[in-house]
């Protein structure tokens, strides 16, 4: 199982089409502070139903959106 497991399970319960949650966000889901590794392995996301969209290093964030099927 991925150390980021937690994370695309939280993700994969939302309903919305499409969101953003903050890198503090993030961490408190996980319990770790995220680092580059975030990157490899968000490959794993749309078997949740979601990919990753825009990662804002600026304002900490990033986005989500719902995989069209």
């Amino acid at each position: 199982m991925s150390k980021y497991a937690p994370l695309w399970e939280a993700v994969g319960k939302r309903t919305e089409d499409g969101f953003a949650l903050t890198y503090a966000e993030i961490e408190q889901i996980l319990g770790f502070p995220i680092d580059h590794s975030f990157l490899n392995f968000k490959k794993e996301l749309p078997a949740y139903g979601y990919e990753v969209g825009k990662i804002s290093l600026k304002a900490q964030t990033v986005a989500f959106r719902r995989v069209v099927i």
